[in-house]
């Protein structure tokens, strides 16, 4: 379910995944071999490089989980399918691939037989034939990487919907509703930082809710072009830092907390804006249709539950 308010934003992360690359690590001990992997796959991939398996295991360490691993299997200090075997319980869904000679096939057989290389391809090597591997081995990380994480959305969903339940049915003073608000649906987008604030008139308006670790006060500056957008339009807004749209200059908030993304959402009532909701990210994040229903669920089952609210 597309919900229309949300079209450009989704438009706009579309943009963002289209442009980030698959990370692609090759390990090899010899320099023009590695120089050649890396020429081959530059154009489609993040190439990371390293020339040998413990060099490899710091790399992985330093930039995290890759879509695909090339490895040669005869290197000094690691053979390749060791190599390959200690990345497996940290790398699960990271495909294997190794480069081989003949004489290796005793080594292959049992790392194969492990789940620990997803194809061998013998030496001298096509790159035709090493591209049209890797492309369907990426292919088929991102489909078990999508599958999982739909299914980590979709039990998030259940739980926060249930979570934001409960915290508005309960007693607890607005502010501390508030904050249990902002804890619980923080971690549900993976943002760094949330932030809620009622701006309706009545006794409840600028009560806040918050929750993250970022430098400096998470309340975003009256002055962030984002919360004009919002009041002119009554839609979701949102910022990522690029070349394009850099971090606003007269605002120091941004660099203080190295943010690197912004989300801001009106919560409405017939055309009045109730409260702000604020998700920042450290990092680029990519927001799916299903993260945007979901905050569109949880802003409209706030929303009610502050119209709600006798004190307000």
């Amino acid at each position: 379910m597309t919900i229309p308010e949300f079209t450009h934003i989704t438009e706009q992360m579309k943009a963002v995944t289209r442009r980030q690359k698959a990370k692609l690590l090759v390990v090899d001990d010899e320099p023009d071999n590695l120089d050649l992997l890396y020429r081959t796959f530059r154009r489609d991939f993040h190439v990371l490089r390293a020339s040998n398996g413990i060099e490899a295991l710091q790399v992985l360490e330093e930039e995290g989980e890759v879509a695909v691993i090339i490895s040669d299997q005869r290197m000094p200090k690691m053979k390749g399918t060791e190599f390959l075997s200690r990345t497996v319980p940290e790398f699960p869904n990271t495909m294997r691939i190794i480069l081989t000679g003949f004489t290796d096939v005793e080594d292959l057989v049992e790392a194969i037989n492990a789940g620990q290389v997803y194809r061998y391809i013998t030496k001298p090597w096509d790159p035709a034939e090493l591209q049209d591997v890797v492309a369907v081995a990426a292919e088929t990380y991102a489909t078990a990487n999508n599958r999982i994480a739909e299914l980590e959305r979709s039990q998030n969903q259940t739980q926060l919907l249930g979570k934001l339940l409960t915290i508005f049915a309960s007693d607890t003073p607005l502010e501390e509703t508030l904050n249990q608000a902002t804890a619980a649906i923080m971690p549900a987008l993976g943002a760094d930082a949330c932030y809620l604030k009622i701006t309706k008139s009545g006794d409840c308006e600028d009560a806040i809710g918050e929750s993250g670790s970022l430098n400096t006060a998470i309340a975003i500056p009256e002055n962030d072009p984002l919360i004009a957008k919002v009041k002119e339009s009554l839609a979701l807004q949102l910022w990522l830092n690029s070349r394009k749209t850099p971090p606003p200059e007269d605002i120091s908030y941004y660099t203080e907390n190295a943010i690197k993304q912004h989300l801001l959402l009106p919560l409405t009532y017939r055309q009045e804006i109730l409260a702000l909701l604020s998700l920042q990210w450290l990092d680029v994040c990519t927001l799916r249709e299903s993260d945007l229903n979901l905050l569109y669920l949880a802003s409209q089952q706030i929303a009610f539950a502050l119209i709600s609210q006798k004190s307000c």
